[in-house]
């Protein structure tokens, strides 16, 4: 009788304009709409993204030598077109000065020379905590990176905040079929973009830790 109560229960205005706003977040692109209903949803999926902040967990915590971020060979894989190097050297330099030092593969930077590409990038996203997506045109038009893409789909199907969709200069229409289920972040502002990629990693690294150390315990 409480539980019928409790639903019948009138919702604050500031709740249901709450509720209204998760439910128009959805990053499933794929019903048409307008475009300033696209410009809605990215507005809510990039406030969905800055949300994400790393709990009250020191650097100490997950840089332990018994934490189970060494458990893996990088914290994250990004993967992206040639033609975004510029970005995505700007994006690595960024995350690698932070106090937490990410450990961050970048395929022209740290693959083997001589070796082959498929065993490159299938390491890369297997001996990674996360990969980060930059999805750009050029990253559309690569077959490079769609079978990355698709080989950290198959490595952690349910995602689980390991796969991080950032959008750039792509329209809401072209986004992946592959990534719907997933939130994004869309990059308008590099600098706050950067600083979502960052928390996202950090919290993904922290609830890892948490859980390795709960299994222990």
């Amino acid at each position: 009788g409480w539980f019928r109560r409790l639903l019948h229960k009138p919702k604050p205005s500031s709740v249901e304009s709450s509720l209204n706003t998760s439910r128009s977040a959805s990053s499933s692109p794929s019903s048409s709409s307008s475009s300033s209903a696209e410009s809605s949803s990215f507005s809510s999926s990039m406030s969905l993204a800055r949300s994400i902040r790393p709990s009250p967990m020191s650097v100490l915590d997950i840089s332990a030598s018994g934490s189970a971020r060494w458990a893996k060979s990088y914290d994250v894989c990004i993967c992206h077109s040639e033609v975004d190097l510029e970005l995505v050297e700007e994006l690595v330099s960024y995350l690698e000065s932070q106090p937490e030092s990410f450990r961050c593969f970048l395929q022209l930077r740290d693959a083997a020379p001589g070796s082959a590409v498929v065993t490159e990038l299938c390491d890369a996203v297997q001996n990674s905590h996360c990969w980060v997506m930059l999805i750009t045109p050029g990253f559309l038009q690569d077959p490079w990176c769609k079978y990355q893409m698709h080989q950290a789909l198959a490595e952690a199907p349910l995602a689980n905040g390991r796969t991080i969709p950032v959008l750039k200069d792509v329209d809401r229409k072209d986004y992946p079929k592959e990534l719907r289920s997933l939130y994004y972040i869309y990059m308008a502002l590099k600098e706050n973009s950067f600083r979502q990629i960052r928390d996202t990693i950090m919290h993904y690294l922290q609830e890892l830790c948490r859980s390795s150390t709960s299994r222990t315990e």
